[in-house]
């Protein structure tokens, strides 16, 4: 069957399209957009060793077939092609060993391209069925078990643990307001908290309810367009209100580093500042440095609400979690006998 050309008025202009791929940009968060590009940069090496030229768009059927073939396998004891490629890739530095990547880390090189091609209009050679076909298989010969991102929840108690290390000082007082609003507005990520500013934080309410409401302009699940607002309260909400109201902050960011002389500085925290903190704090507390990162917070949210029977609706709502399978992952890692069902008629 003849592909029918479009006559020129039906195509975009190359203006157009610069102006489409903005909007794209624009509408992307940041995070999602260097990810993205850190993928482009591994796919487009990938495809010059291994054919000798630059990606074309759309991409060939056949290549993102070869794509898929060469990541599903390990590599370490097979020479040949694939294995002289992805030893080029380690050479450069975008690639760390010979062994078969994690499924999860193929499905995000994979989204990746597909993204660059959405935001071209054109059509993804993954959506062959063959193609498809092959990326099952590879999912499945390659299922590993799940790793959580964080090596334990950060629970109540390991929370107190942390909190109790902080002191007076500015640095404590920022430690303690940034732990505190991590885990208590929902299991916040770590650059969904070095992105907030001081107008973020609705106070309103504050003197009479004992309410903040924190504004997130982005998130990973939700856009400027969306700015979804939480509550936070209790002894969360005063400790946030304490490090304001001591570093007498009116505007820009809300947690900014501090100075050997424990004098806040005028800039924002750089975004991997929470896991700093955390693993600083740790080791304060008497445990490793590695007992948890950062995500642990956000898990150790959702298992505490698990812990505490909290419906898990109610904690979505605060975890912004879109798909329910996947917090319910948080759910099912709570210890049976730990199961609050199972005090139904008490002691």
């Amino acid at each position: 069957m003849s592909v029918v050309a479009l006559p020129a008025y039906a195509q975009l202009s190359d203006a157009d399209e610069a102006a489409l791929s903005d909007l794209y940009r624009r509408g992307t968060p940041s995070n999602t957009l260097r990810a993205w590009e850190r993928d482009l940069a591994y796919i487009a090496a990938w495809k010059t060793a291994s054919f000798g030229r630059p990606l074309t768009w759309p991409e060939d059927e056949k290549v993102a077939l070869r794509f898929i073939l060469d990541h599903a396998r390990d590599l370490t004891k097979k020479p040949g092609p694939a294995q002289d490629v992805a030893m080029e890739l380690i050479a450069i530095g975008l690639r760390r060993e010979l062994t078969c990547p994690a499924p999860a880390t193929l499905d995000r090189r994979i989204a990746s391209w597909q993204a660059f091609h959405r935001m071209r209009n054109l059509p993804s050679p993954f959506s062959s069925p063959l193609v498809q076909q092959a990326r099952q298989k590879a999912r499945r010969a390659n299922a590993r078990p799940r790793t959580p991102k964080s090596p334990r929840p950060v629970t109540r108690d390991i929370l107190e643990a942390l909190l109790a290390t902080c002191d007076d000082s500015h640095r404590g007082i920022r430690d303690r307001a940034m732990l505190m609003l991590a885990f208590a507005s929902g299991g916040r990520r770590r650059s969904e908290i070095t992105a907030l500013n001081v107008e973020d934080i609705g106070r309103d309410d504050f003197a009479a309810k004992g309410l903040l409401w924190i504004r997130l302009l982005e998130t990973k699940t939700t856009k400027k367009d969306q700015a979804p607002r939480l509550p936070m309260k209790g002894r969360a909400a005063r400790a946030l209100m304490h490090w304001i109201e001591v570093t007498k902050l009116t505007e820009g960011p809300l947690f900014r580093p501090v100075s050997l002389s424990d004098r806040p500085l005028p800039r924002r925290l750089a975004s991997d500042a929470l896991r700093t903190i955390l693993r600083h704090r740790l080791v304060l507390a008497g445990l490793p440095a590695d007992f948890a990162t950062p995500h642990g917070l956000r898990a150790g949210f959702l298992t505490q609400a698990a812990l505490d029977g909290a419906p898990l609706a109610a904690a979505m709502k605060l975890s912004l979690h879109r798909s329910a399978v996947q917090a319910q992952k948080y759910y099912a890692d709570v210890e049976i006998s730990e199961n609050p069902a199972t005090d139904l008629l008490g002691d």
